[in-house]
């Protein structure tokens, strides 16, 4: 992302088929960010930045979630005018990682080793799965179970594995 931050107005839509609400970020902008999958910081109407991405849409435009929470806590309506300023994330997975989660990974080299060797989205996915919960011994619990889980992986990646779930059956 050559220049940072960017604003821009836009609008709250819904996607039915994936039954996810979004910003629609229009063609120019994407084209500036460098397109879909970047990682960005964004503020809807001066509200707290939050970590997302952009995912492509059709003709050169992208999408960026929205949360129901966020709607609901910003008093965001459909189809009104939004004013959206992004800008390059530049931490180090995307996501806010709770201090419980990156204690164990200082402590476990071997759990931090084959964290690291996971795809971006799946990092990012476990750093949201600890930090789904607000007690900090139920993080410190979550983090402990899937870093064990992660240790006795098979070879082939699974998510239910992961999550300490049964095998589904077929």
């Amino acid at each position: 992302m050559k220049e940072t931050p960017i604003t821009f107005t836009s609008y709250l839509d819904y996607l039915p088929k994936l039954k996810l609400t979004h910003i629609t970020v229009p063609a120019e902008i994407v084209e500036r960010t460098g397109g879909p999958g970047v990682r960005l910081l964004c503020s809807i109407n001066g509200n707290p930045k939050f970590h997302c991405g952009m995912v492509a849409k059709g003709g050169g435009t992208a999408y960026i979630t929205v949360n129901k929470a966020r709607i609901k806590k910003w008093k965001l309506e459909e189809n009104e005018e939004l004013l959206v300023t992004i800008e390059e994330d530049r931490s180090k997975y995307g996501v806010p990682v709770p201090e419980e989660f990156e204690a164990l990974l200082e402590q476990d080299r071997h759990g931090a080793e084959l964290f690291e060797q996971l795809p971006a989205g799946t990092q990012r996915y476990i750093i949201n799965h600890v930090n789904g919960v607000k007690s900090s011994q139920k993080k410190i619990d979550r983090a402990i179970m899937l870093i064990n889980n992660l240790k006795t992986m098979p070879e082939k990646f699974d998510m239910r594995h992961l999550l300490g779930l049964p095998p589904k059956e077929s």
